[in-house]
């Protein structure tokens, strides 16, 4: 069983991300993450999906989404072809004598407190998911109150013909 991310250029349309999910709820295939956003053309949405499962099945996963009407290219983001990303927002309980060694963490990780309270703060962080997962294991002496993660999202390095329609030129 491996990983693999999936970037997909779709047309943006109502029920486009519940057509994928249910392709893969359908065959069984398992969606580790899912993230969409439209593209700087509002007429296409960019979708990430993260995967798992053999060759076989990734195989598939692949040749069955590009069947999807909706679906203009999808491609394989390979880790060293590509850059990923993920935001995670993180509330965690932090009085007035908790809160320079939880800020302290934060800056290590180039984080950002976006909120304080008397008895807790929110940071947020983006960068990769070992960056995510290496800030969330020195958290784990805090008590974390809430935890919300997108899930990968990413695009290919320099310039390239891929998802051609979703920002740069058109055909």
């Amino acid at each position: 069983m491996r990983k693999q991310v999936f970037s997909l250029l779709v047309d943006n349309n109502p029920g486009v991300l519940s057509r994928i999910a249910g392709l893969f709820s359908r065959r069984g295939y398992s969606i580790d993450s899912i993230t969409a956003g439209v593209t700087t053309d509002t007429r296409y949405t960019r979708i990430t999906v993260v995967a798992s499962g053999d060759e076989l099945i990734l195989s598939q996963i692949e040749k069955q989404v590009r069947k999807l009407e909706d679906v203009i290219d999808i491609r394989v983001l390979k880790d060293d072809a590509a850059v990923y990303r993920e935001l995670v927002l993180v509330k965690v309980k932090a009085d007035a004598v908790k809160r320079p060694e939880v800020i302290a963490v934060a800056d290590i990780f180039r984080a950002k407190i976006i909120d304080v309270e008397q008895e807790s703060m929110i940071i947020e962080l983006t960068g990769s998911q070992s960056k995510v997962g290496a800030f969330l294991n020195l958290l784990q002496g805090y008590e974390i109150l809430e935890l919300a993660r997108t899930g990968i999202t990413g695009l290919s390095r320099g310039i390239t013909d891929e998802h051609v329609l979703g920002g740069t030129t058109e055909d």
